[in-house]
């Protein structure tokens, strides 16, 4: 085995989309993006449509499950939901006609992981991470948290076991508060269960990150209350300040595909 593959089809307000592989099979995190957007994300990233085994769902917020329907029934792959997610989605005609439920906290194969899934603080029906590895294998380990207002116990305990970390830093407080957007919106977005602000995200560090942590990417950043360089920055500081260099940073892009990011046991 040569490790799981980590590539980001795209990651912010307007679609976000990542896919994990192990030995030439893959798995899709969220389909924010429309079926032709997403196929030709996949062209880019050079990853044959025909690999992709399965597709599991965050949450139903439309940045997350806007080309799920219609991807799922192209590819003929099973889409893994909670129930609650499911019969929202079902009602607005955008899940995929093969359906596998789990509750969170419920630990199953998808393709060729198994997945353990676990709640998480945000304001969808059942938002959930999950925590993927190969079958049959201890580790690597992959964290995925793409929306949630704070970082609680269980999250920290989840993801302080895995070698790479898939973590949300959506904005700067200062720019959003700022921004033009509403009063409610902004107040959604910083509120305890909307998004995790650039400080709280670095703050977690020091519980998330563990001696075998390898690689962290940080996602689902605001375009207009953000900035991928500021980012870039305090992350780097931070992990100097954990005496962490070692940890390989991305921030995950908007617009294009990232290159695939290996990581492997140790």
């Amino acid at each position: 085995m040569d490790g799981i593959g980590i590539t980001v089809l795209g990651s912010g307000s307007s679609g976000n989309s990542l896919l994990l592989s192990v030995n030439g099979e893959s798995v899709l995190v969220d389909a924010g993006f429309s079926r032709k957007e997403m196929l030709a994300r996949l062209a880019t990233a050079e990853i044959d449509p025909a690999q992709v085994s399965a597709l599991l769902l965050t949450h139903d917020h439309s940045d997350h499950v806007k080309g799920a329907r219609v991807l799922a029934n192209h590819l003929d792959i099973p889409t893994f939901t909670t129930a609650i997610t499911f019969k929202t989605l079902e009602s607005k005609k955008l899940i995929g006609g093969i359906v596998e439920l789990f509750t969170p906290g419920a630990e199953f194969e998808a393709g060729p992981f198994n997945v353990r899934s676990f709640a998480v603080p945000h304001d969808a029906l059942e938002p959930v991470g999950f925590v993927f590895s190969p079958i049959g294998e201890n580790s690597p380990k992959v964290g995925v948290a793409t929306d949630l207002g704070h970082v609680n116990n269980l999250v920290k305990a989840r993801l302080a076991e895995c070698d790479a970390l898939v973590l949300e830093c959506n904005h700067d407080i200062a720019m959003l508060r700022a921004s033009d957007r509403a009063i409610s919106l902004k107040r959604r977005i910083m509120g305890r269960f909307g998004h995790l602000n650039n400080d709280d995200s670095m703050e977690a560090l020091a519980d998330l990150l563990n001696p075998n942590s390898k690689h962290l990417i940080l996602y689902h950043l605001s375009g207009d209350c953000n900035d991928p360089e500021l980012v870039a920055e305090i992350a780097e500081a931070r992990l100097e300040e954990l005496g962490r260099s070692d940890v390989e940073l991305a921030i995950a892009p908007r617009d294009e595909p990232s290159e695939t990011l290996w990581v492997r046991a140790d």
